[in-house]
Protein backbone atom coordinates (compact mmCIF):
# COMPACT_ATOMS: atom_id res chain seq x y z
CA UNK A 1 0.00 0.00 0.00
CA UNK A 2 2.60 2.18 0.58
CA UNK A 3 4.66 1.87 -2.66
CA UNK A 4 1.33 2.00 -4.28
CA UNK A 5 0.26 5.45 -2.83
CA UNK A 6 3.60 6.68 -3.40
CA UNK A 7 3.77 5.64 -6.97
CA UNK A 8 0.39 6.95 -7.73
CA UNK A 9 1.16 10.39 -5.70
CA UNK A 10 4.84 10.46 -7.73
CA UNK A 11 3.50 9.97 -11.13
CA UNK A 12 0.44 12.64 -10.62
CA UNK A 13 3.26 14.86 -9.78
CA UNK A 14 5.48 14.40 -12.80
CA UNK A 15 2.13 14.50 -15.36
CA UNK A 16 1.24 17.49 -13.58
CA UNK A 17 4.83 19.37 -12.76
CA UNK A 18 6.91 17.90 -15.48
CA UNK A 19 9.09 16.61 -13.10
CA UNK A 20 9.66 14.98 -9.57
CA UNK A 21 11.12 17.65 -7.15
CA UNK A 22 11.76 17.31 -3.09
CA UNK A 23 8.30 18.59 -2.24
CA UNK A 24 6.98 15.66 -4.27
CA UNK A 25 8.77 13.12 -2.94
CA UNK A 26 7.79 14.56 0.68
CA UNK A 27 4.11 14.54 -0.39
CA UNK A 28 4.34 10.72 -1.63
CA UNK A 29 5.62 9.67 1.43
CA UNK A 30 3.39 11.23 3.68
CA UNK A 31 0.41 9.71 1.45
CA UNK A 32 1.96 6.37 1.28
CA UNK A 33 2.82 6.33 4.96
CA UNK A 34 -1.20 7.31 5.47
CA UNK A 35 -2.15 4.43 3.12
CA UNK A 36 -0.15 2.25 4.52
CA UNK A 37 -1.37 2.91 8.38
CA UNK A 38 -5.02 2.30 7.17
CA UNK A 39 -4.82 -1.47 5.98
CA UNK A 40 -4.95 -3.72 9.00
CA UNK A 41 -4.56 -7.83 9.56
CA UNK A 42 -7.07 -8.96 11.78
CA UNK A 43 -6.57 -12.65 12.65
CA UNK A 44 -9.53 -15.25 12.25
CA UNK A 45 -10.04 -15.51 16.96
CA UNK A 46 -9.89 -11.94 17.06
CA UNK A 47 -12.20 -8.69 16.84
CA UNK A 48 -10.87 -4.77 16.07
CA UNK A 49 -13.11 -2.41 17.91
CA UNK A 50 -12.44 0.52 15.40
CA UNK A 51 -13.08 4.26 16.61
CA UNK A 52 -13.82 7.25 14.81
CA UNK A 53 -12.87 10.49 16.00
CA UNK A 54 -12.74 8.91 19.66
CA UNK A 55 -16.33 7.31 19.51
CA UNK A 56 -16.91 3.64 18.66
CA UNK A 57 -17.90 2.81 15.47
CA UNK A 58 -18.12 -0.52 14.87
CA UNK A 59 -16.47 -4.24 14.97
CA UNK A 60 -14.53 -5.19 12.39
CA UNK A 61 -12.71 -8.66 11.06
CA UNK A 62 -11.26 -10.91 10.67
CA UNK A 63 -9.57 -10.80 7.80
CA UNK A 64 -8.57 -7.41 6.13
CA UNK A 65 -9.78 -4.14 7.73
CA UNK A 66 -9.56 -0.89 6.37
CA UNK A 67 -9.82 2.54 8.08
CA UNK A 68 -9.76 6.24 7.01
CA UNK A 69 -6.52 7.90 8.12
CA UNK A 70 -6.53 10.04 10.82
CA UNK A 71 -10.11 10.32 11.49
CA UNK A 72 -10.08 6.52 12.43
CA UNK A 73 -7.94 4.15 14.32
CA UNK A 74 -8.85 0.37 16.49
CA UNK A 75 -7.83 0.74 19.77
CA UNK A 76 -7.78 -3.34 20.65
CA UNK A 77 -7.70 -6.26 19.29
CA UNK A 78 -10.18 -8.48 21.21
CA UNK A 79 -9.09 -12.02 21.50
CA UNK A 80 -12.49 -14.24 21.31
CA UNK A 81 -10.75 -17.50 22.02
CA UNK A 82 -11.97 -19.30 25.41
CA UNK A 83 -9.36 -18.40 28.48
CA UNK A 84 -8.53 -19.85 31.49
CA UNK A 85 -7.80 -17.52 34.35
CA UNK A 86 -6.35 -18.76 37.67
CA UNK A 87 -7.13 -17.26 40.97
CA UNK A 88 -7.13 -18.41 44.62
CA UNK A 89 -8.29 -17.12 48.15
CA UNK A 90 -5.52 -17.74 50.34
CA UNK A 91 -6.05 -17.53 54.39
CA UNK A 92 -9.70 -17.20 53.79
CA UNK A 93 -12.41 -17.57 56.79
CA UNK A 94 -14.81 -19.89 56.73
CA UNK A 95 -18.07 -19.66 58.23
CA UNK A 96 -16.94 -21.63 61.12
CA UNK A 97 -13.73 -19.17 61.45
CA UNK A 98 -11.66 -21.82 60.14
CA UNK A 99 -8.90 -20.66 57.66
CA UNK A 100 -8.22 -22.32 54.19
CA UNK A 101 -6.79 -21.44 50.98
CA UNK A 102 -8.47 -22.34 47.97
CA UNK A 103 -7.52 -22.78 44.61
CA UNK A 104 -10.03 -22.42 41.57
CA UNK A 105 -9.68 -21.75 37.64
CA UNK A 106 -12.31 -19.79 35.64
CA UNK A 107 -12.98 -20.43 31.95
CA UNK A 108 -14.26 -17.72 30.11
CA UNK A 109 -14.61 -15.63 26.70
CA UNK A 110 -15.45 -12.49 25.36
CA UNK A 111 -19.08 -12.14 23.57
CA UNK A 112 -19.01 -9.03 22.69
CA UNK A 113 -16.28 -6.65 21.90
CA UNK A 114 -17.28 -3.52 21.93
CA UNK A 115 -18.47 -3.94 25.98
CA UNK A 116 -15.29 -5.72 26.95
CA UNK A 117 -13.16 -2.70 24.84
CA UNK A 118 -15.69 0.02 26.26
CA UNK A 119 -17.12 -0.95 29.59
CA UNK A 120 -13.72 -2.37 31.11
CA UNK A 121 -10.13 -1.06 31.25
CA UNK A 122 -8.32 -4.36 31.29
CA UNK A 123 -11.30 -7.23 31.08
CA UNK A 124 -8.95 -10.15 31.70
CA UNK A 125 -7.64 -8.21 35.03
CA UNK A 126 -11.10 -7.60 35.62
CA UNK A 127 -12.04 -10.84 35.46
CA UNK A 128 -9.03 -12.45 37.49
CA UNK A 129 -9.55 -9.77 40.52
CA UNK A 130 -13.58 -9.94 40.43
CA UNK A 131 -12.82 -14.19 40.60
CA UNK A 132 -11.42 -13.83 44.03
CA UNK A 133 -13.64 -11.49 45.30
CA UNK A 134 -16.38 -13.75 44.42
CA UNK A 135 -14.57 -16.63 45.80
CA UNK A 136 -13.69 -15.35 48.90
CA UNK A 137 -17.53 -14.40 49.50
CA UNK A 138 -18.85 -17.90 48.85
CA UNK A 139 -16.28 -19.63 51.25
CA UNK A 140 -17.36 -17.00 53.93
CA UNK A 141 -20.64 -18.30 53.51
CA UNK A 142 -19.78 -21.92 54.27
CA UNK A 143 -18.27 -23.87 56.81
CA UNK A 144 -15.44 -26.06 56.14
CA UNK A 145 -17.13 -29.31 55.79
CA UNK A 146 -19.52 -27.39 53.20
CA UNK A 147 -16.65 -26.50 51.01
CA UNK A 148 -14.68 -29.50 51.32
CA UNK A 149 -17.84 -32.07 50.48
CA UNK A 150 -20.09 -29.58 48.30
CA UNK A 151 -17.61 -28.34 45.81
CA UNK A 152 -19.78 -29.71 43.06
CA UNK A 153 -22.48 -26.20 44.84
CA UNK A 154 -19.75 -24.21 44.83
CA UNK A 155 -18.50 -24.61 41.34
CA UNK A 156 -22.06 -23.64 40.62
CA UNK A 157 -22.53 -20.78 42.80
CA UNK A 158 -19.52 -19.12 41.65
CA UNK A 159 -20.57 -19.76 37.83
CA UNK A 160 -23.75 -18.01 38.63
CA UNK A 161 -22.34 -15.01 40.44
CA UNK A 162 -19.99 -14.57 38.04
CA UNK A 163 -21.93 -14.56 35.11
CA UNK A 164 -24.05 -11.92 36.72
CA UNK A 165 -21.03 -9.25 37.55
CA UNK A 166 -19.31 -9.95 33.83
CA UNK A 167 -22.19 -10.14 31.48
CA UNK A 168 -22.09 -6.58 31.48
CA UNK A 169 -18.40 -6.02 30.49
CA UNK A 170 -19.50 -8.40 27.29
CA UNK A 171 -18.01 -11.58 28.89
CA UNK A 172 -19.29 -14.98 29.44
CA UNK A 173 -18.56 -17.79 31.62
CA UNK A 174 -18.04 -20.84 30.45
CA UNK A 175 -16.71 -22.70 33.84
CA UNK A 176 -15.70 -22.79 37.54
CA UNK A 177 -13.74 -25.20 38.76
CA UNK A 178 -12.27 -25.41 42.53
CA UNK A 179 -9.12 -27.15 42.15
CA UNK A 180 -7.74 -27.79 45.79
CA UNK A 181 -8.66 -26.79 48.83
CA UNK A 182 -5.67 -26.73 51.72
CA UNK A 183 -6.48 -26.99 55.68
CA UNK A 184 -3.39 -25.57 57.69
CA UNK A 185 -1.10 -27.88 59.13
CA UNK A 186 -1.85 -27.62 62.79
CA UNK A 187 -5.39 -27.98 62.48
CA UNK A 188 -5.25 -31.34 60.56
CA UNK A 189 -4.51 -33.73 63.35
CA UNK A 190 -7.29 -32.71 65.18
CA UNK A 191 -10.00 -32.66 62.26
CA UNK A 192 -8.77 -36.21 61.32
CA UNK A 193 -9.14 -37.14 65.43
CA UNK A 194 -12.29 -35.48 65.02
CA UNK A 195 -13.75 -37.57 62.07
CA UNK A 196 -12.30 -40.69 63.83
CA UNK A 197 -14.60 -40.10 66.57
CA UNK A 198 -17.26 -39.60 64.82
CA UNK A 199 -16.80 -43.07 62.73
CA UNK A 200 -16.46 -45.05 65.48
CA UNK A 201 -19.53 -43.17 67.50
CA UNK A 202 -21.57 -44.24 64.15
CA UNK A 203 -20.17 -47.90 64.28
CA UNK A 204 -21.30 -48.06 67.88
CA UNK A 205 -24.83 -46.76 67.11
CA UNK A 206 -24.99 -49.22 64.26
CA UNK A 207 -23.93 -52.29 66.20
CA UNK A 208 -26.32 -51.29 69.10
CA UNK A 209 -29.10 -50.96 66.92
CA UNK A 210 -28.25 -54.62 65.58
CA UNK A 211 -28.68 -56.08 69.04
CA UNK A 212 -31.29 -54.19 69.95
CA UNK A 213 -33.36 -55.78 66.93
CA UNK A 214 -31.70 -59.16 67.30
CA UNK A 215 -32.64 -59.42 71.25
CA UNK A 216 -36.62 -58.38 69.57
CA UNK A 217 -36.06 -60.94 67.22
CA UNK A 218 -35.24 -63.87 69.76
CA UNK A 219 -37.59 -62.84 71.98
CA UNK A 220 -40.42 -62.90 69.98
CA UNK A 221 -38.74 -66.79 68.58
CA UNK A 222 -38.73 -67.38 72.31
CA UNK A 223 -42.93 -66.15 72.84
CA UNK A 224 -43.59 -68.31 69.93
CA UNK A 225 -41.90 -71.61 70.63
CA UNK A 226 -42.36 -71.41 74.20
CA UNK A 227 -46.21 -72.38 73.25
CA UNK A 228 -45.77 -74.26 70.38
CA UNK A 229 -43.64 -77.69 71.92
CA UNK A 230 -44.12 -78.90 67.86
CA UNK A 231 -42.33 -76.08 66.68
CA UNK A 232 -39.47 -75.91 69.29
CA UNK A 233 -38.83 -79.64 67.90
CA UNK A 234 -38.13 -78.58 64.94
CA UNK A 235 -36.13 -75.72 65.78
CA UNK A 236 -33.79 -78.18 67.75
CA UNK A 237 -33.63 -80.58 64.23
CA UNK A 238 -32.87 -77.49 62.67
CA UNK A 239 -29.77 -76.71 64.75
CA UNK A 240 -28.86 -80.34 64.47
CA UNK A 241 -29.07 -79.73 61.10
CA UNK A 242 -26.75 -77.02 61.02
CA UNK A 243 -24.25 -78.35 63.08
CA UNK A 244 -23.79 -81.77 60.64
CA UNK A 245 -23.65 -79.33 57.78
CA UNK A 246 -21.09 -77.02 59.25
CA UNK A 247 -18.91 -80.22 60.05
CA UNK A 248 -18.77 -82.31 57.36
CA UNK A 249 -19.17 -85.55 59.58
CA UNK A 250 -20.97 -87.39 61.63
CA UNK A 251 -23.28 -85.85 64.57
CA UNK A 252 -23.40 -87.60 68.02
CA UNK A 253 -26.23 -87.13 69.67
CA UNK A 254 -26.68 -87.50 73.05
CA UNK A 255 -29.23 -89.13 74.76
CA UNK A 256 -30.99 -86.00 76.58
CA UNK A 257 -30.89 -83.90 72.97
CA UNK A 258 -32.43 -86.96 71.18
CA UNK A 259 -35.52 -86.41 73.82
CA UNK A 260 -36.25 -83.26 71.84
CA UNK A 261 -36.52 -84.96 68.48
CA UNK A 262 -38.86 -88.15 70.37
CA UNK A 263 -40.88 -87.35 73.34
CA UNK A 264 -41.86 -91.14 73.70
CA UNK A 265 -38.01 -92.00 73.92
CA UNK A 266 -37.43 -89.65 76.79
CA UNK A 267 -40.38 -91.41 78.56
CA UNK A 268 -39.63 -94.96 77.75
CA UNK A 269 -36.12 -94.23 79.33
CA UNK A 270 -37.54 -93.10 82.07
CA UNK A 271 -39.88 -95.91 82.92
CA UNK A 272 -36.88 -98.09 82.47
CA UNK A 273 -34.57 -96.53 85.42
Amino acid sequence: MFAAAAGLVLAACGALAGGIGLAALAGAVAVGALAASSVHVVMEWEKAVVMRLGRFNRVAGPGLVFTWPVIEFYTVRIDQRVAATYFGAEETLTADLVPVNVDAVVFWMVFSAKKAACEVEDYASAVSWMAQATLRKAIGRASLAEVACRRDQLDAELKDELEAKLDGWGIEVIDVEVRDIVVPRELQASMAAGAIAARERDARMTLAEAEADISAMLRDASATLEGDPDALRLRTMHLAYESVKQSGGTLVIPSAFSEGFVPEAGKKAGKTL
